[in-house]
Parts: C-alpha cells; sequence; structure tokens
C-alpha cells in the first residue's frame, strides 16, 4: 500500500488516533504557536502546512490568526481538511502536493514551513529526506523556517515486533479499538492501523492500513536539515507531543 492509499484509507478515521480530536486542534496550534513565536518573534504570518493530513495543524493555526495554505500528498485527507475548514469558517488554500516536488507547487515563499505528526519518516532514505528539506528550504521566505515534528526513535526498536496501542474510541454509535503493529527489518518498519469496529452487532469490521516508515534517528534529521542549508538547526523537547525540529533560513 503506498502513503497516498494509506492516508486516503485512513481519512474518514484520522481523528480516531486522539482521543480528542477537536482538543488536540486548539491545543497543538497553541504550542506550535508558542514556539513560532520563541524562535521567530512575530516576523511569521504566512505558514505552509505542507503535510496537513486532515487539516489538525492547519485549522488550529488558521484560527489564531496566520495566514494558512496547507497540502498533503494524499487528495482524500485533503478533501476532509477542507471540509472541517468550511465547516469552521476559515480560509485556508489547501492543495494536493508532494514534499519531494514542494516548490514546483508553490511560486510564493512562505514565512513558515511546517510537515508535523512524523510525516518526514514516510521518506525511506537520508537522500530522500535530503531532497524534500530542500524543497522546503525553496519554499521559504529569507529570515523565516522550518518545523517538524517526529517520533524520537529508541534504538532498541529497530528489532522484532511491537504493537503500540491507541485505546478504545467512540464515534457516535460505534466503538473503535484502535492500535498499531510494528515490523522492523533494520532501520525500516512495516507498519499496520487496525481499527475494530463494533457497532452493536453481533459481527465487527476491520479495517487495516498498511505503510513503511524509517526510523531515523532526530540526530540525522538535524544534520539532514542543516546540509539543506537551514541555520541554527535544534531540537526543541517538552513543548509538543513529539520532539520537535526547527530550523531558519538565512536571508
Amino acid at each position: 500500500m503506498s502513503v497516498i492509499d494509506f492516508y486516503d484509507q485512513l481519512s474518514p478515521f484520522y481523528h480516531l488516533i486522539y482521543p480528542d480530536w477537536e482538543a488536540s486542534v486548539q491545543r497543538q496550534s497553541v504550542q506550535i504557536d508558542a514556539v513560532v513565536r520563541e524562535v521567530w518573534g512575530t516576523q511569521v504570518r504566512t505558514i505552509l502546512d505542507a503535510t496537513c493530513g486532515i487539516g489538525t495543524q492547519a485549522i488550529g493555526l488558521s484560527q489564531l490568526g496566520y495566514s494558512v495554505t496547507a497540502s498533503d500528498i494524499s487528495p482524500r485527507p485533503v478533501q476532509r481538511a477542507k471540509q472541517e475548514a468550511a465547516k469552521r469558517e476559515l480560509t485556508i488554500e489547501f492543495g494536493v502536493a508532494d514534499l519531494r516536488t514542494l516548490a514546483s507547487s508553490y511560486r510564493e515563499p512562505f514565512d513558515l514551513v511546517i510537515a508535523c505528526d512524523n510525516s518526514i519518516p514516510h521518506l525511506l532514505s537520508d537522500e530522500e529526506i535530503r531532497v524534500a528539506f530542500g524543497e522546503m528550504y525553496r519554499c521559504t521566505t529569507p529570515s523565516g523556517g522550518v518545523l517538524i515534528s517526529v517520533r524520537d526513535y529508541d534504538s532498541s526498536e529497530s528489532a522484532g515486533t511491537k504493537v503500540v496501542p491507541y485505546g478504545l474510541r467512540t464515534d457516535g454509535r460505534r466503538r473503535f479499538l484502535v492500535f498499531q503493529v510494528w515490523e522492523f527489518y533494520g532501520s525500516i518498519y512495516d507498519l499496520s492501523m487496525y481499527l475494530v469496529e463494533d457497532n452493536g452487532q453481533s459481527e465487527c469490521a476491520v479495517h487495516v492500513m498498511r505503510s513503511k516508515y524509517y526510523a531515523v534517528p532526530v540526530a540525522r534529521l538535524v544534520e539532514l536539515m542543516t546540509e539543506a542549508g537551514f541555520r541554527a538547526v535544534r531540537r526543541i523537547d517538552d513543548r509538543f507531543f513529539q520532539p520537535l525540529i526547527v530550523g531558519s533560513k538565512v536571508g
């Protein structure tokens, strides 16, 4: 299953990853805003969310007053994000774009480019990540920057199989048991996302989406971002649900 297919199929269920998606939208935007102000002051007004999914970060940042443009490689999450933004009467420009060719989709640069929720490790090699960071650099204004959030992979995880429980979620009258299974082959692992749906009938439905990830260390991402041209690249902990990496473009 390609990354596009994975997120297209996950799109109707994506909010179930969070115990309360609406609360997460608000909380994450406030957390990102605080880091943005700390690193770049008040000069950031335009943001490109380059891996927007169903709009978790883009919606909240738009509600805080940023001018947000959002894109994703998968069209169905983008369509849902459009619907979610319309419900909230937000003006966000949405599009479909690949991180590896991002600059070809946008003529005007942005003060900040973001890619959150461990989206970068869908790129399965250092070279693919380096290319994506280069595209993000080209999409950034002088004195602007980039912000990503990623999982802090433990080196002990790079072997065997791991079950990652998310818990029980309720969506209307339906209940979902949500969990992931990771199968490692060195630094690459296969991820299977399971949603067991119980609608109160005698039989349950099982939804399974599969993808691959690169368990790339945060320190290596810092190096790759620096190689792409960003300066003052650093890791920031304990400000978001995942480690953040920020870097600035020197004009």
